[in-house]
């Protein structure tokens, strides 16, 4: 085949993001990234991703976080109800971290157990790759679902959203 060859000459840089969460991946989006989409990131636990990002600015030469831009995947879901907003996640993270990969190979079941769930995220794959999927998903802990995610009242997103920011202000989202 021919190689294509844009018609479009753009006069700006466009940034490169990866959505990465395994440490080898983290690492290579350091190295040659503009920044990361991390899915389901508690902003309180970078240490997931400081040695994997670390790595990755070494091996770049001379990068560090201020060039280097995290930008998790945050889901919002506002309403009176706290469990009724967690509902929807939970059965997506239930999806991810139960049935996307065997039970030998799965990165979501990995980062789950890297953020502090490991008990949970071994039930949670084998109530999913059981078929059960209901209760898989509700085997997704409070905690997890809160770590990564804000759900409930406005003023409860609000006070969630703190952690966010003070993230922010340490470099570790963006």
């Amino acid at each position: 085949g021919k190689p294509l060859k844009s018609i479009l000459h753009c006069e700006e840089d466009i940034p490169i993001y990866a959505a990465s969460i395994t440490p080898r991946g983290v690492a290579a989006a350091a190295e040659v990234c503009d920044g990361l989409f991390p899915i389901w990131m508690d902003p309180e636990k970078f240490s997931v991703f400081e040695e994997p990002i670390n790595k990755g600015f070494a091996a770049a030469g001379n990068k560090t976080l201020a060039d280097f831009n995290i930008s998790p995947f945050v889901t919002v879901v506002i309403g009176d109800s706290v469990e009724e907003c967690m509902m929807p996640i939970r059965g997506n993270m239930s999806l991810y971290i139960g049935g996307m990969g065997s039970r030998d190979k799965n990165f979501y079941n990995d980062y789950a157990k890297r953020l502090g769930f490991e008990d949970e995220a071994v039930k949670i794959q084998d109530l999913y790759l059981d078929g059960k999927k209901a209760e898989a998903a509700a085997a997704v802990p409070d905690a997890l679902v809160d770590a990564g995610h804000l759900v409930g009242p406005a003023e409860r997103i609000r006070e969630r959203s703190q952690r966010w920011i003070e993230a922010g202000k340490k470099g570790h989202v963006s």
